[in-house]
């Protein structure tokens, strides 16, 4: 029997998207870093943390668990507990990579929505203080994870492969904390981003209608609003964001849902928990495309990045011919 179509394509598809996403993310975290993209420490620091956690998911699920565990069969990462310690680690940055976009979305939301506590939530500290807050509980709460696992096969007395212990699949106890990993990640920051989203744009066009209204009263002026444009340039970031993170995260849902609703035994010879997975790690490499595509600054920092290799050898080619 030949290989299905689709494990033809994550074949490509997963060697592809961490050739790509790798470097793409490292330059995203140089450029933020360097703080010359226009943007809040407070925005800069939650861009960060998510361009980290993407990195780690690509690293630890996409090339580890993925890519070595389909080429490289009998490699140091099939062995047992060190699958299993990936399994859980892979949940960890998953979880960390999600909340940390809550925690984005929650910021924007009060800087936009909640002027009277945006001097004292929207700062570089308590933007810290999140971020700490969700790597702690994101690593805490995967941590049962390691132990749903014993080995496939034995090799040279060292178990192999990883899969879902009796106890796993039978016990009450173990069913409940799956469910409330999964509501966690991703059932609730899905619902909250629907939430939060709507809440914000429901405020903006009251508000904008309101500050057209005054100043059309106050001075009759009809040209640009700085304060409209700028928090025009903040909704199209995090309605980008958070509109990327519902688009490729909610087949994943639907699939979780359709499990729990129908049963595994409905959707078992479905490709659908293949094609969630896919999307779901594709969301890895979207925030970059979307600084490009909605923030300038951001655009020439990348150029500058892109050009410093080329002007260094363009230099030494220059240097040595002298």
């Amino acid at each position: 029997m030949g290989v299905s179509l689709l494990v033809q394509i994550t074949s490509i598809y997963y060697p592809v998207l961490a050739a790509v996403g790798v470097p793409v993310n490292l330059v995203t975290i140089v450029i933020l870093s360097r703080g010359k993209c226009g943007l809040s420490k407070c925005i800069t620091r939650y861009l960060l943390g998510m361009a980290t956690a993407d990195l780690m998911v690509l690293i630890i699920d996409v090339i580890i668990r993925s890519i070595v565990g389909m080429y490289f069969p009998l490699s140091f990462f099939t062995i047992t507990p060190v699958c299993s310690v990936n399994w859980a680690m892979t949940m960890a940055a998953t979880t960390m990579s999600v909340w940390f976009t809550v925690g984005f979305t929650f910021d924007r939301f009060v800087a936009i929505c909640c002027q009277k506590l945006k001097t004292k939530y929207c700062t570089e500290r308590m933007a810290g203080v999140v971020i700490v807050t969700v790597i702690l509980l994101s690593c805490l709460i995967n941590i049962p994870w390691y132990f749903t696992f014993e080995s496939v096969y034995i090799t040279d007395n060292q178990p192999r492969g990883c899969t879902w212990t009796p106890s796993f699949l039978t016990s009450p106890s173990w069913t409940s904390f799956e469910l409330l990993t999964f509501t966690v990640t991703p059932c609730l920051p899905f619902v909250l981003f629907l939430l939060v989203n709507s809440l914000t744009a429901r405020y903006i066009i009251v508000s904008g209608r309101v500050r057209r209204l005054l100043r059309g009263r106050n001075s009759g002026e009809n040209g640009k609003d700085p304060e409209m444009d700028s928090r025009r340039k903040s909704i199209i970031l995090l309605f980008s964001i958070s509109g990327s993170f519902i688009a490729l995260w909610s087949t994943l849902v639907v699939y979780i849902l359709a499990e729990r609703i129908l049963g595994a035994e409905f959707i078992a010879d479905s490709d659908l928990p293949t094609i969630s997975l896919m999307l779901q790690v594709l969301s890895t490499c979207t925030n970059t495309c979307i600084y490009v595509l909605t923030q300038r600054m951001f655009r020439e920092e990348l150029k500058n990045v892109v050009k410093y290799p080329v002007n260094c050898i363009v230099k030494l080619i220059i240097s040595l011919k002298h």
